[in-house]
């Protein structure tokens, strides 16, 4: 699997967010043990919350080629016979 990597726009914001947690939550923490911990979740966590996007993706996907495949199914006409 490719390594979770963020743009540096992304990290600063989750970083900002991670010490906002610890100062509303736990002890205040700064900017380089919060920008270990994200490289850990990104790292050992990160793949779970891939996974399980790729598989609710899936899952959306066939849900609507069921819904398409019903739909081709009602455009389609009977063919009519003919006596001879």
């Amino acid at each position: 699997m490719k390594k979770i990597e963020f743009t540096r726009e992304e990290k600063a914001e989750i970083i900002s967010r991670i010490r906002q947690y610890f100062d509303r939550e736990l002890d205040p923490i700064g900017v380089l043990p919060a920008e270990f911990l994200l490289d850990f979740f990104a790292e050992e966590i990160g793949p779970y919350f891939y996974n399980r996007g790729l598989r609710d993706a899936h899952a959306a996907f066939l849900k609507k080629m069921e819904d398409f495949g019903e739909e081709i199914y009602l455009l389609e006409r009977e063919g009519e016979k003919k006596d001879r």
